[in-house]
Formats: structure tokens, C-alpha cells, sequence
């Protein structure tokens, strides 16, 4: 291992305790205690990339996703077998039945009934029962357990976290010399609203003063998670839980006039590509820019987090029907898997809600024959100047969304 002090070799003798026998200052993690990639130079430089060399704030969560060293999701498995309660409550009356009348006859049908009853037993015994699983997914090292070593043992090292990122458990930092009274004014006359459903993309936008660039306001809405609590149970059906999800939007945007375009910035889940055509349907005079993360992009291309929960809001044809979707897109999110748009690559989603809000300010009012195309993310791909020719021709087709989303075939998750 490279000291990351004095950039020295060290063994696993010379690092005791995470101190270099060289210098004898202090690092953070080690690789072989923390796991694999989980080491301080490799920390800083995933950072220093997130950040754009400095230019940006990221959060803690987002350091998390951009430091993951693996990432696995499962689809769901339905039962196969009897379980084995309700096999041997069958198997043994009827075995124990078979027993008794061959002690009580004689001859082929005792012989028979004997064999009959240790049949029972045997194929009861031989018979194999696997319980149904609900999708899941795991990341290396899990966020737990990375909120813990950079709160506890790199801020023990070094006394902060590294360069640009930002604890999002915590409020944000005030500027240098303001008050606590003193906050950031509102904007007077906003030109759009960016509706966020991912608290850490809320806290990314916030920390490097996006909105207000942008002369809009950011609104948080309700995510799959925050939904499924607020039902209670968790067992509503998906038009319930999407109809309350589209109600928070609602309710958000109802203190802004319908002459505000909208840019909804999503996770690639049920929720997230059901929202923006719910509020269209509620709102039809208002232009409503779905610039969240597109299903075919986080189902089909390589470096992307994916995840799996159990999907207890809609199904396929919902999906297909109200949202648009191709086939194999519905199928993939019905299926329980779906990939956070806090994951995007910080940078590229800077470009894209600058995109979006560019768009949504240029495109004509909604009408009959009005379009409106989802998914301004790509992921991983890098963002676009706003004087490239790729951008020039996109801005050119004068419709939201065009110029950067790509489909492409399934790929395993």
C-alpha cells in the first residue's frame, strides 16, 4: 500500500493502526481492513473527478455512489415446492394409514400397503421446498458503512471531508460572513420550477446555487420510498400510490402559476416516469419537461447503479399505457428494478437540468399537437457545450428532449 502522506510503500506491518512507519502521520483507510478500493488517494481522486476539479459541491451520498467498487441487483423468485409444513401434515396420516392396514391384513395387500406407506415417506422426505425472494441488490460497500469511515475515520485524519463534498445529514454551510439570520433571498420572479424527487439531488442543485442561476425554484416532491410510507402498509395498489405521489406534485406546484414550465428530475423507477404524464393530464396548460433519468439508458448501458426493491405500485401495462414506455423498459421496471438518479455522474447531471430548464423556457405552449419527450440524462455519457454541433442540432429541433437520449436493447442487470 502507497502512504497517502509521504507516498511511501508500506506492508501490512508498517501501517499498524493506520499509521505510517515512515512519516508517522495518520490516513484514513486501508484496504485491507476497509475492503477492497477503499483507500485514501483513491477516495480523493474520485472526489476531485465528482467535483470537476473543485467546481462543484457534491454530497456525501453522491461520493458514495461514485466510490462503489460493486454493484449487484436480483430479480425476484417466485416459490417452488410444497413447503415442508404442509408436506409432512399430508405425508404422515397417509403413511401412518398405509402402516396400519398392512398390520392388519396379510399376504400381497399387506405387502403393498407397507411399500405404499414407505413410498410416502421417502418422496416427502426427498421433496425440496424454496421460499419465494423479492428482488434485491446490493452496492460494495454499502452506504452505512461509508457514511461511517467518512464521518469517523477520514474526518479523524484529515479533520474534514475531502475538497467540495459536503455531509448532506447536515444543513448546508452558510457563506463566510453572513448572519444566521441572514438566507439566501428568494427568487422574486422565477422563469421556471425544477421539481426533484431525490433529496440528494435537491441538496446538489442547492449547494451550488443551480436554481438561482437559473432564476427558478427548486420543489421537492414525493419519491417511491416516501410514497410507499405514506400509504401506511405499503400494499395500496399503483394507482393509489401514484395518484398520492402526483398529489404532493400538485400540491407543490399550486403556489406558482400555470404559465411556469416545469422540469421534473427523477429516479428511473414506476414513480419517477409516472409523475410528469400525471401532472400533464392534471395541468394541460402548463409545459412539463421530463428530464429525469431514462429507463433505457439506466436498464441497458454498462457502469450504471442498479438496484431492486419490490415493486408494489404498478405493473407493465400501467407503465406502457400511462407512461409511454416500450416493452422491454415496463417490463424491467414492473420487475422490481430501477436506478437513482442521485448516482448520475455529477457533472453530467449539472448539464442536463441546464438543458432541460434551457428547453423548457424555449418550447412553445403545450397544444393537441404538442410533444413531449422524456430523458434529458445520459449516463455515463459526458454533457455537451452549449456551442458543440450535437447541442446546436439539438436546440435546433425546438421540442423538449431531443438530441441526447438514447434506447437501447436489454442487458442483464
Amino acid at each position: 500500500m502507497i502512504c497517502p502522506r509521504c507516498t511511501g510503500s508500506l506492508t501490512r506491518k508498517q501501517r499498524t493502526g493506520r499509521l505510517c512507519a515512515h512519516c508517522g502521520k495518520r490516513f484514513a483507510l486501508d484496504p485491507a481492513v476497509h475492503g477492497t478500493g477503499m483507500h485514501d488517494l483513491r477516495i480523493r481522486s474520485v472526489a476531485r473527478r465528482g467535483t470537476d476539479h473543485g467546481r462543484l459541491k457534491i454530497t456525501l451520498g453522491q461520493l458514495w455512489y461514485l466510490s462503489r467498487t460493486r454493484n449487484y441487483a436480483w430479480a425476484g423468485r417466485d416459490a417452488e415446492g410444497v413447503p415442508a409444513r404442509i408436506r409432512w401434515l399430508v405425508a404422515l396420516p397417509v403413511s401412518l394409514g398405509l402402516l396400519l392396514c398392512a398390520a392388519l391384513t396379510d399376504g400381497v395387500l399387506a405387502f403393498a400397503a407397507s411399500v405404499a406407506g414407505a413410498a410416502v415417506l421417502v418422496v416427502a422426505s426427498a421433496m425440496r421446498h424454496r421460499p419465494a425472494q423479492p428482488p434485491t441488490s446490493q452496492i460494495i460497500p454499502s452506504e452505512a458503512v461509508f457514511r461511517g469511515l467518512m464521518n469517523g475515520a477520514w474526518t479523524a485524519a484529515y479533520r474534514h471531508l475531502p475538497d467540495g463534498v459536503i455531509d448532506d445529514a447536515r444543513p448546508l454551510p452558510r457563506p463566510r460572513g453572513a448572519s444566521p439570520a441572514r438566507v439566501p433571498p428568494p427568487v422574486s420572479r422565477p422563469r421556471a420550477l425544477i421539481l426533484c424527487t431525490d433529496p440528494l439531488v435537491s441538496r446538489f442543485l442547492t449547494a451550488n446555487g443551480i436554481p438561482d442561476r437559473l432564476d427558478a425554484v427548486l420543489l421537492e416532491a414525493v419519491g417511491a420510498q416516501g410514497a410507499e410510507r405514506s400509504t401506511g402498509t405499503g400494499e395500496a395498489d399503483g394507482a393509489d400510490v401514484s395518484s398520492a405521489a402526483a398529489g404532493a406534485a400538485l400540491q407543490a406546484l399550486s403556489a406558482y402559476g400555470g404559465a411556469l414550465p416545469v422540469v421534473v428530475l427523477h429516479d428511473a423507477d414506476p414513480m419517477g416516469v409516472l409523475l410528469a404524464p400525471l401532472i400533464r393530464g392534471a395541468q394541460p396548460g402548463r409545459i412539463v419537461v421530463d428530464a429525469g433519468l431514462p429507463v433505457s439508458a439506466a436498464r441497458g448501458k454498462p457502469g450504471v447503479v442498479r438496484l431492486a426493491r419490490q415493486n408494489r405500485f404498478t405493473d407493465a401495462e400501467q407503465l406502457r399505457t400511462v407512461a409511454g414506455l416500450p416493452e422491454a423498459d415496463a417490463a424491467w421496471l414492473a420487475a422490481g428494478f430501477w436506478s437513482p438518479v442521485a448516482a448520475v455522474p455529477p457533472r453530467v447531471l449539472e448539464s442536463a437540468v441546464l438543458r432541460a430548464v434551457e428547453r423548457a423556457l424555449a418550447a412553445p405552449p403545450p397544444g393537441p399537437l404538442a410533444e413531449h419527450t422524456g430523458g434529458f440524462l445520459t449516463w455515463p455519457q459526458d454533457p455537451q457545450t452549449p456551442h458543440s454541433p450535437r447541442a446546436r442540432q439539438g436546440r435546433g429541433t425546438g421540442r423538449p428532449g431531443a438530441g441526447t437520449s438514447k434506447k437501447e436493447g436489454p442487458r442483464p442487470a
